[in-house]
Formats: C-alpha cells, structure tokens, sequence
C-alpha cells in the first residue's frame, strides 16, 4: 500500500510539473526597457589656435573651439549641463600668459559661449578657471539632442609683457544629464 501511495504521489507531482512547461507551436515574451537621463559631447576642433588680427596689442588673442553634443534629460525635474575647466594651465615662462597666475591684473581667458536648442548658452562673459568648472550650456527636463552644435568663442589678453614663444593649456569640457 505504501509503495501503491508513493508512485501515484510521484505520478501526480511529476504531471503537475509538466503542465507549466508546456510546448506549442508559438510562445511570447514581454520586453521591459526604461530609458534613463543620458548625455554625450564630442570636441570638433582638437587644436584651437588663439591668435591676434594686429601687431599693436589692441587685439586680444581669439580663437573658436566647436563641440556637438547628444543628450536627454529626465521629463520631470531633469536638468543637465556642460561645462569647462582649464585642466593644465598654460606652458608659460616668466611673465607668460596663464590661467591661474596671469602676470598682469587684468589678464584673463575668457569666453563666450553658442549653443543650438535644446540648450541654453552661458550667460555674458565667462572667466576660465583652473579650479573649479565654469558654465558653457545648460538644459531643461525633457530636453532631446541627437547631434546639436555649439561653440566656446576664446579671448587672451594680448598683454605686452608675455615673453615670445608658443604656449598650450588644455580645457577639459564635461556634460551631464540627470
């Protein structure tokens, strides 16, 4: 009797089994997918030359760096942003230019920025920092990019005081999406 109640317990609980793994000739399956806040940028121009249209130091050294950027914001609440920071000051020899210790009260790099929809611009002028991140663009909630263009237009006080020669700092622009 013991075995009789064992095989039919067995049978049953082996055909119990088999009813929820059944094979057809279809099946599905449901796909779950969220798409979180997410933001790219890609620098154009990897050198940007800063020069001067005169030799009488009336002009400051200019220059133009251009950037495209992708980016999708958070529809409620969500914020993003790019911004820069000279992260290696300029080579410079005594009195030379540079970020962080220009030589004369007034030297300065500074910048203004352009930037395609969905993003807004940075405000007026901006000063170059070698320790903190300045402002370039900023975006809203909900905001959608898949390529846009901007640029940060460069200016270099052409201080009589810096010595000849070829000077390199590096700007390190950073972008973010929340």
């Amino acid at each position: 009797m013991k075995k009789t109640l064992a095989t039919v317990v067995f049978g049953v609980l082996c055909l119990g089994s088999f009813a929820h793994a059944q094979f057809a000739a279809t099946g599905t399956t449901t796909l779950q997918l969220t798409v979180g806040p997410e933001a790219a940028i890609q620098i154009n121009t990897a050198n940007t030359p800063l020069s001067t249209s005169t030799t009488t130091f009336a002009n400051p050294f200019i220059g133009t760096t251009n950037f495209t950027y992708k980016i999708r914001t958070t529809k409620v609440g969500g914020t993003g942003n790019v911004t820069a920071q000279v992260t290696s000051d300029f080579t410079a020899a005594t009195n030379g230019p540079s970020v962080a210790s220009p030589p004369t009260a007034g030297d300065a790099l500074t910048y203004t920025c352009t930037v395609a929809n969905p993003a807004t611009a940075c405000s007026g002028t901006q000063t170059a920092s070698t320790s903190a991140s300045t402002a370039v663009a900023s975006f809203g909630a909900d905001a959608h990019a898949t390529g846009n263009a901007g640029s940060v237009a460069w200016s270099l006080t052409n201080d009589p005081v810096y010595p000849t020669g070829s000077y390199s700092a590096t700007v390190t622009f950073t972008i973010s999406a929340t």
